[in-house]
């Protein structure tokens, strides 16, 4: 679908399970996903921009969808640092807008975001930097399982010291917090923190939180026993395997943590 809006030259807005992307004249002025942080964390946890700032930018230009014009003509924000922040946030939302999903995509022709167009991306070249950043996080470390849970540090007697960045990421894992959530607290793209997880994870220094043990309700019916022949749909839809791969790597690091 996106090819196709991008041949007929669209202008709207292309609506899926993780997030939106705005399109005008055929390329991709914006992107927005629940899981990263927006244009204005960004800018405000950067220091080039106040909080009190970009309220004023919306209230004063988001009707005419001019907000990016109205912070480099006002001189809160340099033009060239608007364009990299943005291009930046555009790129980390698109990655998961352009994610698997089992939904239907929706476009609805015309929409426009407030925001305004800043730097548009052809859909060619965002296709191929998400296919690549899939590539990148499958070679350091191809379980996903970090990208989404909530995380823990890893019991081991003593963990080996880390660069700044990874530090910083590692001082958010609680048990709670997704990759989503720790990069909103540090104010960084979302792809950048699922970059770190994953090399602390190859690590052997942080892996996913044990889900919640499920609670008895004793006043529930038990569950039926498994019939001899499966559904065959059931069955299409049953969870694959772990990943050879991922298998692997585990037992290589147990063995070498183990010399």
């Amino acid at each position: 679908m996106l090819q196709r809006l991008a041949a007929e030259r669209a202008t709207g807005v292309l609506l899926r399970e993780r997030g939106t992307l705005y399109l005008c004249d055929g390329q991709v002025v914006h992107a927005e996903s629940p899981e990263t942080p927006g244009l204005d964390v960004l800018l405000t946890t950067g220091g080039g921009l106040d909080a009190e700032g970009w309220r004023e930018a919306v209230a004063q230009a988001g009707e005419r969808r001019r907000v990016g014009r109205y912070l480099v003509d006002s001189g809160r924000v340099a033009e060239g640092a608007l364009e990299l922040c943005h291009t930046g946030a555009l790129f980390d939302a698109a990655f998961f807008v352009l994610g698997p999903s089992s939904a239907p995509a929706r476009f609805r022709y015309g929409d426009a975001h407030w925001l305004g167009a800043v730097r548009p991306v052809p859909v060619a070249a965002l296709e191929r930097e998400t296919v690549r950043r899939r590539a990148l996080l499958h070679r350091i470390w191809p379980d996903p399982a970090t990208d989404s849970a909530p995380l823990i540090r890893a019991d081991r007697r003593a963990e080996p010291p880390v660069p700044a960045r990874q530090e910083a990421v590692l001082g958010q894992v609680d048990g709670v917090r997704t990759a989503a959530d720790i990069s909103r607290s540090l104010g960084r793209p979302t792809f950048h923190t699922l970059v770190d997880l994953r090399r602390l994870a190859a690590a052997g220094i942080v892996t996913t939180a044990a889900p919640a043990p499920r609670r008895h309700h004793p006043d529930r019916m038990p569950p039926a026993h498994p019939s001899p022949h499966p559904d065959p749909v059931s069955a299409l839809l049953a969870p694959s395997p772990a990943d050879p791969d991922v298998a692997l790597l585990r037992r290589l690091r147990d063995a070498l943590e183990a010399l």
